[in-house]
């Protein structure tokens, strides 16, 4: 599965309401460090990052329901992490109501909200659109 860079904001758009997660705060612009995967022209796949020198958050996990449990989810997080550590990324945090299950099979670790970095804790994704129940990760390279 081919996995590309910045997709278009309406695909984007479709697939997180399609997973019930935010999107308001996304622009064309936004998505330039965003990964996708399509197939037959319709993106079953997404994760974005929001850079932020050695620290970045990992935003907007979504896998199509039709193609979940088939490991895409996985293939689109180590590109995500790629990405971040070819840009200097240390460490990458990340906010989930649903897959922290998911995600510690990744080798990230639930933190106290507390404990997020200023620039994570300026993010919309930390200070507005995710409840404050969502637990806070972090994966340390």
């Amino acid at each position: 599965m081919n996995v590309f860079a910045n997709p278009l904001l309406a695909a984007v758009n479709d697939l997180l309401a399609k997973a019930d997660l935010p999107a308001s705060d996304l622009d064309q612009g936004k998505l330039a460090n965003f990964f996708g995967c399509e197939s037959d022209n319709d993106l079953i796949g997404l994760v974005g990052l929001e850079l932020f020198d050695s620290v970045a958050l990992l935003r907007s996990l979504a896998v199509d329901v039709s193609r979940q449990d088939g490991g895409l989810g996985r293939l689109l997080v180590d590109r995500a992490e790629d990405h971040a550590k070819s840009r200097g990324v240390r460490r990458i945090f990340l906010l989930t109501t649903t897959a922290e299950s998911f995600f510690e099979h990744l080798a990230y670790r639930k933190v106290p909200r507390e404990n997020a970095p200023v620039e994570i804790r300026a993010t919309e994704q930390f200070s507005d659109l995710c409840p404050a129940e969502s637990a806070l990760m972090m994966k340390c390279f």
